[in-house]
């Protein structure tokens, strides 16, 4: 408990820098890395956070320390090179985005590996640390590193909030925006730069092995809960900016643990909930909405057989009629009378089931909308009347009552569908 009040209150200037830069690092990254998710180039983020390594190695080679400015200069060239050789090999051989991809992080990423080797046996008392770049270490974060790290992921968000219509053009429709005039090329660019710089801002807190994740893991997590872009660059950037701050917490309170991986950890974390709970499109959500959906499905259709039997001059309806119009849902169809009892939509006497006046309305309003959707595919779409029953028996269930009113004034409010049956109204009696 005491670790968690001294690193939480701040008491030490030191873990103020670890704190602001992890979180500038992860929102900068979480920006990039949305648009890059967006524009499925997921890939290529991974490919260079591993083409980092030989740009760093050798940034500390020239310096003989970790300065900062060679190591982010080292980085950025060495990012830059993998994604001109990514462009240039997809431009002129005939292999697949991902062979191409994967040959630029192997290649890149086993040169770094040679060239940290030959610095660790170069016996330089400054390469102590060096190798935390491979998983990441925030707290090695100091305060000349923030000024330069923070500046840097600080301009990647202005940039990429203040150009959000050009990057987003970018993303969704590159071809519209040249044909309007953008430099889609010249912001193709930029872009490039920009993931790069995120990469390499990064590196030191999460490591070139996991930087990926940081990139990618935010904005997926993200997409679960909204199709709007800028709420979806605000969620990405919470749960990468939380997250690199539990993971920076864990690290500083277990010795010799990594940040990088604990970072993952809670990203992960995120992106699971996401996947399961998120409104709407969570695993767990749809599973809900599609049982409801079905549910409903299944008593419209009870209510239809039912009403149809009632224009066919029935008065009542044999409970084993239901049944039978419906063989392999006996289970289904009992649940379903007994919610419609107890929404007081029909009554059930000696096996007979009759409507309710609710129930009757509600009735007449689903068969209502089938007819006249039978209607509009028949005239509008020029659709065989043999031939709408089924998709009018799809879309009768989701029509909203201003679809209703649309359909009933655009067809002038028929009072025949296809076949030649009254399409019911409220007033009318059976």
């Amino acid at each position: 408990m005491s670790d968690f009040v001294y690193f939480f209150t701040f008491q030490d200037a030191s873990i103020a820098f670890v704190v602001i830069g992890i979180i500038l690092l992860g929102i900068g990254s979480a920006y990039v890395g949305t648009y890059s998710f967006l524009d499925k180039k997921a890939l290529l983020g991974d490919a260079i956070s591993h083409a980092v390594l030989p740009g760093i190695c050798l940034g500390f080679m020239l310096a003989g320390e970790k300065n900062p400015i060679y190591i982010v200069s080292g980085a950025f060239l060495s990012g830059a090179l993998a994604t001109f050789l990514t462009s240039w090999l997809k431009s002129n051989t005939r292999l697949s985005d991902d062979a191409i991809i994967a040959s630029i992080l192997s290649i890149f990423f086993g040169f770094g590996i040679v060239f940290l080797t030959v610095i660790q046996k170069s016996g330089n008392p400054e390469m102590a640390g060096l190798n935390q770049f491979i998983f990441g270490n925030a707290i090695a974060i100091l305060e000349e590193d923030l000024y330069i790290y923070g500046g840097l992921a600080i301009l990647i968000i202005i940039t990429l909030s203040v150009f959000r219509k050009e990057f987003s053009m970018l993303v969704f429709n590159a071809d519209f925006g040249k044909s309007i005039g953008y430099p889609m090329g010249a912001i193709r660019l930029v872009f490039n730069v920009l993931m790069i710089l995120a990469v390499v801002i990064g590196i030191q807190a999460i490591g070139v092995v996991l930087m990926a994740a940081l990139l990618i893991a935010p904005g997926a997590a993200a997409r679960f809960w909204t199709d709007n872009l800028g709420k979806l660059l605000l969620i990405a950037g919470a749960f990468s900016a939380i997250s690199g701050i539990i993971g920076t917490y864990v690290s500083f309170v277990i010795p010799q643990m990594p940040t990088g991986p604990w970072v993952v950890v809670f990203l992960s974390i995120f992106a699971f909930v996401s996947f399961l709970f998120a409104p709407k499109k969570g695993v767990l959500s749809r599973f809900v909405a599609r049982k409801h959906y079905l549910k409903k499905t299944h008593q419209d259709h009870l209510l239809k057989s039912i009403f149809h039997g009632l224009e066919g001059g029935k008065k009542t309806f044999a409970i084993e009629e239901i049944y039978e119009a419906f063989p392999y849902k006996k289970k289904d169809t009992r649940h379903t009378i007994t919610n419609l009892i107890s929404d007081n939509l029909i009554t059930v006497d000696q096996g007979l089931i009759t409507f309710t006046p609710k129930g009757k309305s509600e009735a007449k309003r689903i068969v209502r909308l089938h007819r006249l959707w039978e209607l509009y595919l028949n005239e509008y779409m020029n659709i065989a009347p043999d031939h709408v029953h089924d998709s009018a028996e799809k879309l009768e269930h989701i029509l909203t009552p201003e679809l209703e009113a649309l359909l009933e004034n655009r067809l002038n409010y028929p009072k025949l569908d296809p076949h030649q049956e009254t399409i019911p109204r409220d007033t009318d009696e059976l």
